[in-house]
């Protein structure tokens, strides 16, 4: 018999065996006739690297002070000296497909991924839903023994699955993410976000009082994350997916940030390209014969504007500089923690941008980006009176894309266009206890679909054929680790295809061809009465095909300077028929634009269609992208509620924030409807009379009263009217309402989520005081039938 000493000794000489294979122990009558043995842990390879992707948004190829742009990122500088800078590194020119490949090594349309999540559409290409049968590297991780974190930005969940009703299994923590905490949509309030942590939603730690913003918190939890699992497993490594919304509107930032740039964009974006360029080629990351390319035709020069505009156009510039400098001091904190740590040599850090800069802002920049979702027209005035306000809580803020043609320096065109402009980005890779080679550049073609290939090579694994049981899809990416080391390596990349919104292009061997679509320019194509978001019909696409292609030799002309269309007729058919066999082959067809009617077509939902949605007071917030839409038709909110006799006052039902939205509310005793449009004008109608005591049905209609002219921003003009206990107490009517989108922030009954539809009246999330049972959101078109007279008297009394 075994003393307790010695069966402790044989207890620690663990014996571990595969799962699923015979187990090798002995299992006698008793434990003096047994040996244990164990299942074996799944633990990745010794000295296994960490592994970070660092994911920025909307950021130009000439906007990094570490590729030559003017937005200070020494935390970048720090890592490209420690590493390798990539010049020739390619994305989609739009941030959810470019994300589909950067997560899985294949391309955006054979994931299902043409567009955003939100313009998803009834066709492989297009159906967003990014199958089981192509894996996530976080789940082919999780197979190697690695802890999985995914931060910040999201963006690859079908709209209608990102509701509490689920399905989970496209949220991150569904796709091999063992933690997550960000936001699930495309963007959001750096000030007031949207959170998610894990599968639930949370309210921020802080307030922007208080000393909140988005990246500040979202550091915090990355090193947290981080911080725990080392804790517990010192040798486990990790892979932490950090993508922040910077520089993706809106450019919030505090003031301090903003005052270190004051006056250094005084030269304007033309002087801005120039001196970029020059610092491109000094730092060896363009060739020192590229020519720079032309002024972009819907770009006016600098000189010629007055000098209040540049003042304004600056400004703006100083902002997005901020923001993206102190994006990158927070991702610095994660660095120096890591090197705190002793884990940073060990880590595997890729920085990337999703698509280049973007042109959302228009031509003079706005004060809130829902303006450009919904084609109303920015204009320097409205921005000029908010400019002491740019990049605080009272501002939803994007440049002037003349800051987007400079930040893409020195290509043309930007984000949505297939120029390289649009889909050629930094890509900085470091890792000094893998890569001995530190401080230098690489020129070979590159993929954001090479990624994945290029990190399992690296860490010396192969991919699954089957995760969780499903057969895998083959990954399209090359990997380009040969790169690594020998900086005059083959590109193993020859051929890539690109589609976005229609806008096509195709690079072979050093050639590459494009199809622009509506034209090279906004102001080229309304020569032809075209426009960006105009349908895309099989006779615009024969024209397009007989007479819109160019074609460039990029090897040469790297910034696509000289087209040879005309000069090679051979070379430039052979390039179109290579398009064509390419999108045959990765399901990019049909070709569709960026119709606006894409936001409203017909997609499953989780529920049966319905036309009467009921909420319930304190529930999670609805995703904005899973609301019913009310835009355009008659719709109805029917509230059933009890006022205590003291009264009551708090939010009924509200969609939105101070950028835009609605609220029904009682505030003072009276009930209040605000129809905030866009930031421009908040349209509210209020009861004479407070609501009474008791039981209570508190009811607000929309009545469309005209026609929509969505072209130009103006949703259906209407009338608001309020109704008590079936009364019509209230009415008023409204020039124009918004379009087509109310902003990113939610629905919620009982409170206002994140941020205050209507700031002058209450502050989020004023929480309603009485007793809500039900409140109902009707789209049927079923409206009360009004009393002439009441309307009439109402309508006097305004």
């Amino acid at each position: 018999m075994h003393s307790f000493s010695e069966r402790q000794v044989v207890m620690d000489e663990l014996v571990e065996y595969p799962p699923g294979t015979p187990f090798p122990g002995v299992i006698g009558r008793t434990m003096d006739e047994s040996s244990p043995a164990w299942p074996q842990p799944v633990r990745a390879k010794e000295g296994a690297p960490n592994i970070i992707f660092f994911v920025w948004d909307d950021v130009g190829y000439g906007q990094m002070s570490a590729f030559g742009g003017l937005c200070r990122t020494p935390t970048l500088e720090r890592l490209a000296e420690r590493g390798l800078r990539y010049t020739n590194f390619q994305t989609t020119a739009l941030c959810s497909p470019t994300r589909g490949c950067i997560l899985t090594g294949r391309n955006h349309h054979s994931l299902g991924l043409s567009a955003i999540t939100e313009l998803s559409m009834g066709y492989p290409g297009h159906n967003g839903y990014m199958g089981f049968e192509h894996g996530f590297i976080s789940e082919m991780l999780l197979l190697h023994g690695y802890n999985t974190f995914a931060v910040g930005k999201w963006h690859l969940t079908p709209p209608e699955e990102t509701t509490p009703a689920g399905p989970y299994h496209r949220w991150p923590l569904g796709r091999g993410f063992e933690r997550y905490y960000g936001f699930l949509g495309g963007d959001t309030d750096q000030w007031h976000p949207d959170l998610t942590y894990d599968n639930h939603q949370v309210r921020p730690p802080k307030t922007p009082q208080e000393g909140y913003h988005l990246n500040i918190d979202l550091a915090d939890k990355a090193i947290e994350f981080i911080q725990d699992a080392k804790v517990s497993a010192p040798d486990k490594p990790f892979f932490l997916y950090y993508a922040t919304g910077a520089g993706h509107a809106p450019h919030h930032v505090e003031e301090e940030w903003i005052e270190k740039y004051k006056g250094e964009f005084d030269m304007g974006w033309d002087e801005y390209r120039k001196t970029v360029f020059e610092r491109q080629k000094e730092l060896g990351i363009m060739p020192a014969g590229t020519q720079l390319s032309e002024r972009d035709p819907d770009v006016p020069a600098w000189d010629s504007l007055s000098d209040e505009a540049r003042r304004m156009y600056a400004h703006e510039m100083e902002v997005y500089a901020a923001f993206v400098e102190q994006t990158d001091h927070h991702f610095g904190r994660i660095i120096d923690f890591l090197d705190k740590i002793g884990e940073l040599d060990n880590t595997l850090v890729v920085v990337i941008s999703d698509n280049g800069a973007s042109a959302e802002g228009g031509i003079h920049g706005t004060f809130n980006e829902l303006l450009f979702f919904n084609s109303i027209e920015e204009t320097l005035e409205d921005n000029q009176a908010r400019a002491d306000k740019w990049g605080g809580v009272d501002t939803f803020p994007h440049y002037s894309w003349g800051w987007t043609w400079a930040g893409d320096t020195p290509f043309r065109r930007w984000k949505r266009e297939t120029y390289r402009g649009g889909v050629t980005d930094p890509c900085i890779i470091s890792w000094p206890r893998g890569i001995e080679a530190v401080g230098e550049v690489r020129n070979q073609y590159t993929h954001a679909i090479d990624i994945v290939p290029t990190i399992l090579e690296a860490l010396g694994i192969g991919a699954p054929e089957f995760i969780r049981g499903v057969p895998q899809s083959p990954i399209q990416g090359q990997s380009f680790v040969p790169t690594f080391e020998d900086a005059g390596a083959e590109s193993e990349r020859v051929t890539q295809y690109f589609e976005m919104f229609g806008h096509r292009s195709i690079y072979h061997d050093g050639w590459k061809a494009v199809c622009a679509f509506p034209g090279t320019s906004f102001a080229e194509a309304a020569e032809k009465d075209w426009f960006f978001g105009m349908p895309l019909t099989v006779e615009v696409l024969e024209e397009l095909d007989t007479s819109g292609w160019e074609l460039y030799h990029t090897a040469e002309d790297p910034a696509e300077t000289r087209n040879l269309a005309g000069e090679m007729p051979e070379k430039m058919q052979e390039m179109i028929q290579r398009w064509y066999t390419e999108a045959g082959k990765y399901d990019v067809l049909p070709l569709v634009s960026a119709d606006i009617e894409r936001l409203n077509v017909p997609r499953p939902t989780v529920s049966k269609p319905r036309q009467s949605f009921v909420y319930y007071p304190g529930g999670a917030m609805v995703p904005f992208a899973a609301v019913p839409r009310v835009f355009n038709r008659p719709f109805s909110i029917t509230a059933k509620v009890v006022i205590p006799e003291r009264g009551a006052e708090g939010v009924l039902l509200a969609l939105g924030n101070r950028h835009g939205g609605y609220s029904l509310y009682i505030k003072d005793g009276h009930l209040h409807h605000v129809h905030n449009y866009a930031g421009l004008e908040r349209f509210k109608v209020s009861s004479p009379e407070a609501v009474p005591a008791g039981e209570a049905v508190l009811r607000y209609e929309f009545e469309p009263t005209g026609e929509p002219d969505l072209r130009k921003g103006k949703g259906t003009p209407g009338r608001s009217q309020l109704y008590i206990n079936d009364e019509l107490v209230a009415s008023k009517d409204l020039p124009v309402t918004v379009p087509s989108a109310f902003g990113i922030i939610g629905l919620s009954c009982g409170y206002d989520a994140a941020d205050a539809v209507n700031p002058d009246d209450y502050s989020a999330p004023f929480s309603f005081t009485g007793e809500i049972g039900e409140v109902v959101l009707d789209v049927s078109g079923d409206v009360i039938v009004d009393d002439e007279a009441d309307l009439k008297r109402l309508m006097a009394e305004q």
